[in-house]
């Protein structure tokens, strides 16, 4: 089995489930390591709260390492749980992203472009219809350039959903991999690990983050990975792990990476 590094609480406002129903979650489908990288908060001087919906704020990170306690307390040395953040990629949040790896020794840090400019947040549904106005091509130039100079800032453990754009199914014609090579050439460049992530299944584009095309050109260029579920409620945790493991080794991945306070081990894809 692999780890599960990516995964919610409900202080983010739109996940659901207590932390021990989340641990046994992970031990009942075998996971070998439980991770919980929860929203982060926005701040600092160019972000101020409240931000958006779906997110922690400032003042509930206490009660999110409480949750994290409560999640170790649980496990009780049956599985490993490491701690985290998702954190935004956003104009100007460099110095806010430091202050919060300040905030806790975390294991590590997920990189996420959730935004086209601050101003969007492209894949909520509540602003679906935005789609209908909006240039894909322009759309996705935005989203990989943003996506390249946050593998460029070295401030991340993970890159996060790598092709999130997609989620809705718009998508530019012709060949992707225009858009995934810069990107691929930046998290190479600093050593970043990538994730599969298996939500894409559960959404529109009825298809994992990332493309298998950006798979293949990440393994490579020897970029590591781990797989994650995205979970926003327990029965989501280690959702299909399985079909991600074949889908890994498919694109020539022999092993997936664990990771403790930002060291590196690896376990090999069964």
């Amino acid at each position: 089995m692999n780890a599960d590094y990516h995964t919610h609480t409900p202080l983010c406002l739109h996940a659901e489930g207590e932390p021990e129903q989340y641990i046994d979650a992970a031990l009942e489908k075998g996971m070998v390591e439980y991770g919980i990288s929860d929203h982060a908060p926005m701040g600092g001087k160019s972000h101020s709260e409240p931000f958006d919906d779906w997110r922690m704020t400032c003042d509930k990170m206490p009660e999110y390492l409480e949750w994290i306690a409560r999640a170790k307390e649980h496990a009780n040395g049956r599985i490993p749980v490491r701690a985290g953040l998702e954190c935004d990629w956003l104009p100007g949040c460099e110095s806010w992203t430091e202050e919060l790896r300040g905030m806790h020794d975390w294991d590590y840090l997920i990189g996420s472009v959730h935004y086209i400019a601050d101003k969007w947040d492209f894949d909520n549904p509540a602003w679906f219809a935005k789609w209908a106005e909006t240039d894909v091509d322009q759309a996705w130039e935005f989203y990989w350039e943003a996506y390249t100079n946050m593998a460029d800032s070295g401030l991340f453990d993970i890159m996060g959903h790598p092709d999130l754009i997609k989620k809705f199914g718009f998508k530019p014609e012709g060949d992707l991999s225009r858009y995934y090579e810069p990107a691929i050439d930046a998290i190479a460049t600093s050593g970043t690990i990538i994730e599969l992530n298996t939500a894409g299944w559960h959404k529109p584009c009825a298809e994992q983050y990332p493309h298998s095309e950006f798979l293949e050109l990440a393994r490579d260029a020897g970029i590591d990975l781990i797989i994650s579920s995205d979970a926003h409620a327990p029965s989501e945790v280690g959702r299909d792990h399985d079909k991600a493991r074949l889908l890994a080794k498919a694109a020539g991945y022999t092993q997936t990476t664990l990771i403790n306070k930002g060291e590196r081990s690896y376990i090999d894809l069964v």
